[in-house]
């Protein structure tokens, strides 16, 4: 389309189905539950469009019955590596320069794919190989990656518009180059969203890409690619190298064409990338840009006007959705005196109602943690907590992984503001609280600023509008995504840009331009349409 300016259509965020009793669209995400529970798949690498099969395999398992093997996937080492580098170099320089509005539309069939007959599958992988309840799926693996692909799609538009200003005989323009290399994108198991967001958002701009995703989350990951695989995305654009972090990871990180690494995983890993990354960085062709989001102890702080009933709901939703196992979840509350009996209260009882067991049990608010090394570190905490006289375990706290690695959704009081329970990332369904006397609220709002290195989402309760301002003030760099008198979980593309900063990460917002933006590398040219030919000034003529 030469002659012709094409427009990205404006993206609408895309509706929840709710699966409701006697609905058709239960039934049929019910059937695809079973025919998935019925199969076990091999999964391939796929290097420059080609399956290559390592012989080293993992298993991809269901958490909450862990006997239950859904897939066998082989596994990338240096070898495979070298491949995947060799072919992203190849697709790249086709790729790179295909007009941006076919790129574009890959995303967007994708996401139509994704929101039509794509949906079950991705959804019944991710409840099974990630054991998310089936509104928990539906949020992630459908309507959050929709929304990423569309709204990422019409984000590029926006940035590609944006040019310089043109003095008279001169035009200014600006284009937004592909980096040179590859990108490497690591992605971790708890958003298959995030799976399939951080590899495409740079391929978008024009980048070809190393996908390495969790071990826990394979077999979602791998539809993913099957879908875009249909939806025209052109061999080596894309590779596929699951595997161990070393084997794929080092010698993808050693590589000269390595132009940039897009990650969500732990801190531990985020620094000892870049760490490894500055030991190389003379051997690089260019600086690699490094994108990440690393976790966070995200916080619910409370007013004494808070409204109890809103701030139970928040905590417990924010806490124990997919079982803590999101960055943002709730895992430390700061909650006045003067509330804390009601509050107590309030979550006993409602902890108490939750039901917990499989995902294929569409009763269920809660399914099991990720794998034993999950199960094990957060029992250690729980243990840890019922050992000290300093803590309290409020309700909860008993653990069983004889079947499925299930967890109790926890709430543990401390009187240690700085307990290691309250200050370190779990990433497991316990919500530990800090009670503070009410005429002591500027300390502890600098506690809760203080109180963990981490800086992702928060929020604060209260009632009275110079409160909410004065607690907003006070907590402004504890976290890149601020919630008022609501949970800190369910960022939406196109509405709450994700990321933090401090140890959560870049904060370069996946769900808006500014992520895209750092995936490109810009040229400004100028052109002159009448160039001067002599090399005199005016102020020359005259002494």
């Amino acid at each position: 389309m030469a002659n012709g300016i094409a427009r990205i259509p404006v993206p609408i965020n895309e509706p929840l189905r709710d699966y409701a009793p006697g609905s058709a669209e239960k039934a049929s995400l019910k059937a695809r539950l079973e025919r998935m529970l019925g199969e076990q798949i091999e999964i391939p690498l796929i290097l420059g469009g080609r399956e290559v099969h390592t012989g080293k395999t993992g298993r991809s398992v269901c958490p909450h019955d862990h006997d239950h093997v859904l897939a066998t996937y082989h596994q990338a080492s240096g070898d495979e590596v070298a491949q995947a580098i060799e072919a992203s170099q190849a697709a790249w320089a086709e790729w790179s320069e295909m007009p941006w509005q076919a790129r574009a539309a890959v995303l967007l069939k994708a996401a139509d794919l994704l929101a039509g007959p794509w949906r079950d599958t991705l959804n019944a992988a991710t409840m099974l190989n990630q054991s998310k309840t089936v509104y928990q799926a539906e949020i992630d693996s459908a309507a959050e990656l929709i929304d990423f692909w569309r709204f990422n799609a019409h984000y590029m538009q926006e940035i590609y518009e944006g040019q310089p200003n043109s003095s008279r005989g001169v035009w200014n323009r600006s284009e937004y180059r592909p980096l040179e290399g590859f990108v490497f994108a690591i992605t971790p198991f708890n958003f298959t969203a995030i799976g399939g967001n951080l590899p495409t958002a740079p391929a978008l701009m024009g980048n070809t890409v190393l996908w390495k995703p969790a071990s826990t989350a394979v077999l979602s990951a791998y539809y993913v690619m099957r879908l875009l695989e249909e939806a025209g995305l052109p061999p080596g654009v894309i590779n596929f190298v699951p595997g161990s972090g070393g084997q794929v990871g080092n010698p993808a990180v050693a590589s000269e064409h390595l132009a940039g690494i897009h990650f969500t995983g732990s801190t531990g890993v985020f620094q000892a990338m870049w760490k490894q990354i500055g030991d190389n960085i003379a051997t690089y062709r260019s600086y690699p840009r490094i994108v990440g989001e690393t976790g966070g102890k995200d916080f619910v702080f409370a007013h004494p006007s808070a409204e109890v009933p809103a701030l139970v709901t928040a905590l417990v939703r924010g806490a124990f959705e997919y079982q803590g196992q999101k960055c943002s979840a709730a895992s430390r509350a700061y909650i006045p005196s003067s509330l804390w009996n009601a509050v107590r209260e309030g979550l006993v009882e409602t902890v108490g109602s939750i039901a917990m067991g499989p995902p294929t049990d569409f009763r269920n608010f809660m399914a099991a943690v990720i794998d034993e090394s999950s199960f094990d570190n957060i029992m250690g905490y729980l243990d840890e907590a019922r050992a000290s006289d300093q803590m309290e375990i409020v309700t909860g706290g008993a653990g069983d992984k004889s079947v499925g690695y299930f967890v109790e959704p926890t709430v543990v009081r401390t009187r240690d503001p700085r307990a290691r329970i309250i200050c370190e990332e779990i990433f497991g369904p316990v919500l530990t609280v800090y009670v503070y006397e009410d005429a002591d609220l500027d300390q502890a709002l600098e506690l809760c600023d203080t109180g963990s290195p981490y800086a992702l989402t928060g929020s604060i309760f209260a009632r009275d509008r110079r409160e909410i301002e004065a607690l907003s003030g006070a907590l402004r760099h504890t976290a890149g995504n601020f919630y008022i008198n609501d949970k800190p979980t369910g960022a939406v593309v196109g509405q709450q840009p994700f990321g933090g900063g401090r140890a959560s990460g870049t904060n370069d917002k996946a769900g808006s331009a500014l992520n895209l933006l750092r995936w490109t590398s810009q040229r400004t040219l100028k052109e002159t349409f009448v160039p001067p030919t002599a090399i005199g000034y005016p102020h020359m003529g005259e002494e």
